[in-house]
């Protein structure tokens, strides 16, 4: 398993908008093959800061879902409301608890 972890950070009155299209995004994810978990986060000290931790199979099952037509639509929504580029990084999942 591989997880993802993508920081941004929000333009001014953008939070509301990028969170529901966030949320769509992750229900549409979960129908994807290869799909795990996801969570959305907001910085508790800074509400203008999100962090996306998806987990999936492989790399490649999160490549695949970057073509999903889902996918592509939400990127739509998003564009202009991220002030500044994301930050991605990408994780071996070594062990995992539930």
């Amino acid at each position: 398993m591989m997880t993802v972890v993508t920081t941004v950070t929000l333009k001014d009155e953008a939070s509301n908008q990028w969170d529901r299209a966030m949320h769509k995004r992750v229900r549409a994810a979960a129908e994807m093959d290869g799909w795990v978990a996801v969570q959305l986060l907001r910085e508790a000290d800074d509400p203008q800061r999100r962090a996306i931790i998806g987990t999936w199979q492989s790399r490649e099952h999160w490549a695949h879902w970057h073509d999903d037509e889902a996918f592509k639509a939400t990127r739509a929504e998003l564009a202009g409301l991220e002030d500044g580029p994301s930050n991605t990084v990408w994780y071996d999942v070594v062990e995992e608890q539930d």
